[in-house]
């Protein structure tokens, strides 16, 4: 759908709490947000599921069993920049201290408001992802400017061919809607008829460049009778 309010929609938040009452708070303001939303319970459980799908900011509790946040933030920065909101029950200045120097880009203190940590997930996420021109088509981390013939998948861009560019376009147009081939080849390449499998080709090779895991796709979801589904929100856990 085409949208020119948050630079950040459909971004990929993983939200880190061992309380799953706040987890499920968190997530669900997030959701509702129009993020895409992952949670883990623990240290090791956040690094799995950020080496599986890296995450464009993480909320992440410093209390937590085992591997406490502090460490969690220190191992994901040490992979790769991302930016890290710190939770913790705890209000010495200490912590907040410590919690930024391993990283983290802002600190809330529990209890807090949920609707304030949105506002500070969109605050960090502004300053660090890029914002779409105006008439930019964007969900689920991708961003596509059709004048600029420019794809972006969290800020890095794609290179996508001529069909391959109009076919994303067509999904990202008509999210949760199952399309059959010869619709997709009508709405796409303009053929009432044709060799289906061009449509089959494309789909794969688009698969290959946005999907986290090709294998596996989220996306771009085959509807077995019909043929296939752009599910932006498909990638939540």
């Amino acid at each position: 759908m085409e949208q020119q309010s948050q630079p950040q929609a459909g971004a990929r938040v993983l939200v880190v709490d061992d309380d799953p009452t706040v987890a499920e708070v968190v997530s669900g303001y997030l959701d509702r947000a129009g993020y895409v939303v992952d949670r883990a319970g623990d240290g090791p459980d956040a690094l799995a599921r950020a080496a599986a799908h890296w995450p464009d900011l993480v909320v992440l509790d410093l209390m937590l069993p085992g591997m406490d946040g502090l460490e969690v933030c220190r191992r994901m920065r040490g992979h790769g920049p991302v930016p890290v909101i710190m939770l913790t029950a705890r209000g010495d200045e200490d912590d907040r201290i410590l919690g930024l120097e391993v990283g983290a880009d802002d600190y809330v203190t529990k209890p807090f408001s949920p609707r304030e940590l949105v506002l500070r997930v969109e605050s960090v996420l502004r300053r660090t992802l890029p914002a779409p021109p105006p008439g930019t088509l964007h969900a689920a981390g991708l961003a596509l400017d059709p004048a600029a013939r420019r794809a972006l998948k969290r800020g890095s861009e794609l290179a996508l061919t001529i069909r391959e560019f109009d076919l994303l376009a067509f999904f990202l147009r008509n999210p949760g809607r199952a399309f059959s081939r010869e619709e997709l080849m009508h709405a796409v390449w303009g053929w009432d008829f044709g060799d289906l499998s061009t449509v089959t080709v494309h789909v794969r090779r688009l698969r290959g460049k946005v999907e986290d895991d090709p294998a596996r796709p989220r996306l771009i979801q085959t509807v077995w009778g019909v043929g296939y589904r752009f599910d932006p929100a498909s990638g939540e856990e």
